[in-house]
């Protein structure tokens, strides 16, 4: 795996923004207590699909997944594939846990917390997909270094992906996808780890098939008038 310099963000060990809004209904909190631990990604060593599945299978690793509709809709989609999803957020957690609960998804593992803890722990060239979906914009410029997109969380993707595996980014934050395009300019490109999916100049404002509308997202279009951008980008 390629190193990570001091400070770089993936080596960051607090997690900012909230972790919690308003209080988890009785059912919602059952299911942290109960559920949870059964399918949590465990605290230490190595995260492999044979460790969290009893078998090897192509690996999803989705970042902030919210609600989990996205995770839900994908691990229900391909049942014959492992989905690991990262959160801080417990109400977003405590939802995923109910898409799991009446979906019976045993092909999905939880991190109540940061994602890019739990990534460093995946063997390098693991995973088949990694979705990051409308992360924290951080929208000033001196928050900049916050945001996910960023070099070393990226080159932390590259390095987790197998050759051919997918990294999916989307967003509604004018800001965010500026910055987002910036810094992957320097991660494709010939000598760059990835190739930017596209079938055409406005490719990117087509959600593709197989990539399911969120409640976040259809707020953001719908409720906000925002424009949606979607992006792929396939390891070489």
């Amino acid at each position: 795996m390629t190193a990570h310099k001091p400070g770089d963000p993936t080596t960051l060990n607090r997690l900012y923004g909230r972790s919690q809004g308003k209080p988890l209904r009785a059912g919602q909190q059952a299911l942290v207590d109960t559920l949870l631990p059964q399918i949590a990604v465990p605290p230490e060593g190595p995260v492999t699909a044979e460790r969290l599945f009893g078998e090897d299978r192509p690996l999803h690793f989705e970042i902030g997944f919210g609600g989990g509709e996205h995770m839900a809709y994908r691990a229900d989609l391909l049942p014959d594939h492992g989905f690991i999803g990262a959160e801080p957020f417990v109400n977003g957690v405590a939802q995923a846990l109910v898409h799991v609960r009446d979906g019976r998804l045993a092909n999905v593992r939880i991190q109540h917390g940061d994602a890019l803890q739990v990534l460093q722990r995946i063997p390098d060239q693991a995973l088949t997909m990694l979705y990051l979906l409308h992360p924290d914009p951080w929208p000033k410029a001196k928050h900049a270094k916050r945001r996910m997109m960023n070099d070393g969380p990226v080159q932390l993707f590259a390095d987790k992906l197998k050759p051919g595996g997918e990294f999916r980014f989307g967003t509604d934050h004018p800001v965010y996808v500026r910055h987002a395009l910036m810094v992957m300019q320097r991660f494709t490109g010939p000598d760059g780890p990835f190739e930017w999916v596209t079938d055409g100049p406005d490719s990117f404002r087509q959600r593709p098939s197989g990539w399911p509308e969120t409640r976040y997202e259809h707020k953001a279009r719908t409720v906000y008038g925002h424009e949606v951008w979607y992006f792929r980008y396939r390891r070489k």
